[in-house]
């Protein structure tokens, strides 16, 4: 019947068998035989001669309606469809970032998204990582931006870098000509540090823990932009993701950045995560290809 649907309404927008039969690229003889069948089918009249002219009944202009009806969800159901066996991609895309990737790493990932596909509109949603993950796995996010491994069932996790702390030091400070800094050294040192919660800030005290040392926490914020700042006016020390000072300019007059061997053995792996779907859009995995390209060769493993 469907397609004895689609027959109709292009006659009756026609007004003339002899067009629809051209656009149709169908004899007029089996033009009419689909117009029969569908009205056998239907157990109406569809049309009614009058002479040369052909003029809808009542029933017709009901079909007619339901027709033209159905030709747009179709149309809508295909087009929602394309983005799965093309390389298109939707309208908009919605991607969930935690607070620590939003400062760091979120800003190359919607450049590098943007480059192909510069007419999506993108949603950003900012949280903690387990919020994030939540996002994601309850499909409110098209895909999430973690400083975190996850192992779930239901998500994909595509690893990007690895990444580690950093401490830095604000200019004049005395640990600057000390040499050999380790984790131990740290105790009671006046530190400003990113919120508790965040998985760089879990990272943070497990390394304390292990060290089995605790610094003067001063102030707990959640900008990467803040702590440097009060770090250097306040004179406080903090620890920051390499990944974050690698995409700054210069920190000359503000914070030093000192190695030590215990953070830098201590990584992170910062991740895009999706819902786990056979019919994942293939813009979407190609995308995530990308990415995996651009920060391996960005910052090695």
């Amino acid at each position: 019947m469907h397609n004895n649907l689609d027959v109709f309404a292009i006659v009756v927008e026609q007004e003339s068998l002899n067009k629809a039969s051209r656009i149709l690229n169908l004899s007029q003889p089996a033009l009419s035989r689909k117009i029969m069948n569908l009205e056998e089918e239907l157990g109406v009249a569809l049309f009614e001669r009058k002479g040369k002219r052909l003029e809808l009944t009542r029933a017709g202009r009901i079909c007619y309606e339901y027709a033209a009806r159905m030709r747009e969800i179709t149309g809508a159901f295909k087009e929602s469809l394309l983005p799965f066996v093309t390389h298109s991609i939707p309208k908009s895309i919605t991607v969930g970032a935690s607070l620590t990737t939003l400062q760091s790493t979120f800003p190359e990932i919607i450049s590098l998204f943007t480059a192909d596909f510069p007419d999506t509109d993108i949603k950003a949603i900012t949280g903690k990582t387990h919020e994030i993950v939540g996002l994601v796995r309850d499909k409110k996010a098209d895909f999430g931006l973690i400083a975190s491994l996850i192992d779930q069932p239901d998500l994909e996790c595509h690893p990007l870098f690895d990444d580690h702390l950093c401490l830095l030091l604000p200019a004049g400070h005395p640990y600057l000509l000390r040499q050999n800094l380790k984790m131990a050294d740290l105790g009671d040192l006046p530190m400003i540090l990113f919120s508790k919660g965040t998985w760089y800030r879990v990272l943070m005290d497990e390394l304390f823990d292990r060290y089995a040392t605790q610094p003067n926490v001063k102030m707990e914020i959640d900008s990467f932009e803040a702590i440097l700042r009060l770090g250097s006016i306040l004179g406080c020390a903090t620890l920051l993701p390499a990944s974050y000072l690698g995409r700054r300019p210069a920190l000359a007059g503000e914070m030093t950045a000192v190695d030590l061997p215990e953070l830098r053995s201590a990584k992170r792996t910062t991740c895009l995560i999706l819902y786990r779907d056979p019919c994942m859009q293939t813009a979407i995995r190609s995308f995530i290809a990308k990415a995996q390209s651009y920060f391996v060769g960005a910052y090695p493993r």
